[in-house]
């Protein structure tokens, strides 16, 4: 049976390799890109984000089965925030009331591992709290604190994402409309986003002693896609608030194996 998927950041990465494994099956896909796809859009902008879904709904005939969110940046800037958590966390609003039209609707988004790494706890909590003026503050202040804070804003966004997808999920707009609301946390993906940083052997073996992957190392992103595509399946019937570490063990490396009296401390 054919569905109705859309796809963001399917210009490029986990993006385009879900939309082209979603294509291969037979089902219709919507790419919504800044460039290269059938929907233009900046999602890192509210008019973006609300042109986007406006013309998503068109193109799909006011039809959509399932929306899988891989835009994203890793860039240590301010903009980061406004694509990586508000780029999707407003659009997939705007399509709620369309997706919860399908018999088998469903929601995945791409987090990161890097949502387990050190954050900005004000900037994270200033997310959650749906402040995109406020985050967006905050964000450029590690800008231009100028002592490296910057790196932490990547990771902030991801451990919002992946907050929210566990405080949305089981609502009545999502749960009670039968959406399944779910994320995926991949380590390093072999991606036009990560080329510089495993561009050289010694690169890549720096980037392994952060992001350790024992089984089978960094990945394609066919890999994710593949896990994506299951989790926006009709067959993904109960499978809801979670972000899936597609890691190569990286989080059971970094963490251990007792990770609920981690949370207990937490």
């Amino acid at each position: 049976m054919e569905r109705t998927y859309v796809v963001t950041g399917a210009a490029s990465g986990i993006g385009a390799a879900t939309s082209k494994m979603l294509k291969a099956a037979g089902n219709k896909v919507i790419g919504v890109d800044i460039h290269n796809t059938d929907v233009t859009a900046d999602l890192g902008t509210v008019l973006g984000r609300h042109q986007a879904a406006r013309d998503v709904i068109k193109s799909a005939n006011g039809s959509i089965d399932a929306v899988i969110a891989c835009a994203g940046l890793a860039s240590s800037t301010a903009k980061t925030v406004c694509v990586n958590y508000f780029g999707v966390t407003e659009f997939l609003f705007a399509l709620q009331p369309t997706l919860a039209l399908s018999k088998t609707p469903r929601v995945a988004i791409t987090s990161s591992m890097a949502s387990l790494m050190p954050n900005s706890p004000e900037l994270v909590e200033a997310m959650c709290a749906d402040n995109e003026e406020k985050a967006v503050v905050i964000a450029q202040g590690l800008v231009n604190n100028g002592t490296g804070l910057e790196q932490l804003i990547y990771g902030s966004t991801k451990r919002a994402i992946s907050r929210w997808v566990r405080r949305e999920s089981i609502k009545p707009k999502w749960a009670g409309a039968g959406i399944t609301l779910n994320a995926v946390g991949p380590g390093i993906v072999k991606t036009p986003m990560t080329a510089d940083l495993i561009a050289t052997k010694e690169a890549q073996d720096a980037m392994a002693k952060v992001v350790p992957m024992p089984l089978n190392g960094f990945m394609e992103p066919e890999t994710v896609a593949s896990l994506l595509v299951w989790l926006t399946s009709p067959e993904n019937t109960h499978t809801t608030g979670q972000t899936i570490y597609i890691d190569g063990g990286s989080d059971a490396a970094l963490r251990g194996e007792n990770i609920w009296d981690l949370a207990k401390q937490g």
